[in-house]
């Protein structure tokens, strides 16, 4: 019956971790020491990606420019223009940095086993959704931030400070996994399982630490009811823009059916592992957590959208 409602078991651990933040938020002392095992989560999660993904696959995949330029421009074109239509419709009834989580939200890179492992339950080409993944991730450390310094005016101004933290902690740590993986990459297919649920709890922790600060800064007496809805409603927008744009867009751009539904899932859904440590990263503890709202809902959203997506699409492929 849980796998039903919540298809991927990440869904029931962050809103545990929200549930847990709101409860039981870190505080005073204990603040420095948690910021420091976030940092280090964070670090390991980008030395571990660095790890997977595949230099030759992401070469080859490259050939097929029509699918990865595409799936390039949808999720950090189109998708970070819904973003800031997001924000600016929401803006007038909401907290400024509540409106301004659309935005960082449009501007992220796609997921990488979720959207690979939808893709290959609707029947798409699952190569090229690792490729994608790979291609949308490595551009997106470097990406996200540009775009969101240069949409959110002011608001997204990057200090050098700021840059350093996302080369130290995000760009430096990718690249050292990247230089690793002769060594270390057949332990970690080989150890899948371990490394997942590493991946997991760094994305906890980070979740879990930016969201504590947020409730002692005092988010739930900032947010009513009403602000929530806005906010849930926001998203279910931006679900059906982003699901419907991109396979849309895979039409206009005549891809095959397997590389359009490749397209579908690479395209539309967006990234918490990468959102929650460039929050971390980008912001003040207390406001981190208030912006890292839409992309938790959605990001939830998204994969019980996909669960639900995926198996339609497999069937229609048998008719």
């Amino acid at each position: 019956m849980l796998s039903r409602i919540f298809p991927d078991r990440f869904v029931p651990i962050l809103l545990g971790t929200i549930l847990l933040a709101s409860l039981l938020p870190v505080r005073g002392a204990a603040v420095p020491m948690a910021q420091g095992v976030s940092t280090a989560a964070i670090v390991l999660l980008f030395f571990l990606n660095g790890v997977r993904l595949p230099r030759d696959e992401v070469l080859h995949g490259i050939r097929n420019w029509k699918l990865q330029g595409g799936a390039l421009a949808f999720c950090f074109g189109i998708m970070a223009l819904f973003g800031l239509g997001a924000q600016l419709a929401t803006a007038p009834f909401l907290p400024a940095t509540l409106a301004l989580g659309f935005l960082f939200l449009g501007i992220l890179p796609s997921t990488v086993q979720s959207a690979t492992a939808a893709s290959s339950m609707a029947g798409g080409n699952v190569a090229a959704s690792v490729v994608a993944a790979a291609l949308l991730n490595l551009t997106g450390v470097i990406a996200s931030p540009l775009l969101f310094a240069a949409l959110a005016g002011s608001a997204g101004a990057i200090s050098g400070e700021a840059v350093l933290r996302i080369v130290a902690i995000l760009l430096l740590p990718f690249i050292a996994g990247q230089l690793a993986q002769r060594w270390l990459r057949p332990w970690v297919l080989a150890h899948k399982g371990l490394t997942t649920a590493m991946d997991r709890t760094a994305i906890a922790v980070a979740v879990y630490v930016a969201f504590s600060a947020a409730v002692v800064a005092g988010i739930w007496d900032q947010l009513d009811g009403r602000e929530i809805g806005i906010v849930c409603g926001a998203v279910a927008v931006l679900l059906a823009l982003s699901f419907g744009g991109a396979w849309v867009f895979g039409a206009l751009l005549r891809l095959a059916r397997p590389d359009r539904i490749t397209l579908l899932f690479a395209g539309a859904q967006k990234s918490i592992a990468v959102g929650a440590p460039l929050a971390a990263t980008l912001f003040p503890p207390a406001i981190a957590g208030m912006v890292l709202v839409p992309i938790l809902v959605y990001h939830m959203a998204q994969l019980i959208l996909s669960a639900w997506i995926a198996p339609a699409l497999d069937r229609a492929n048998q008719v």
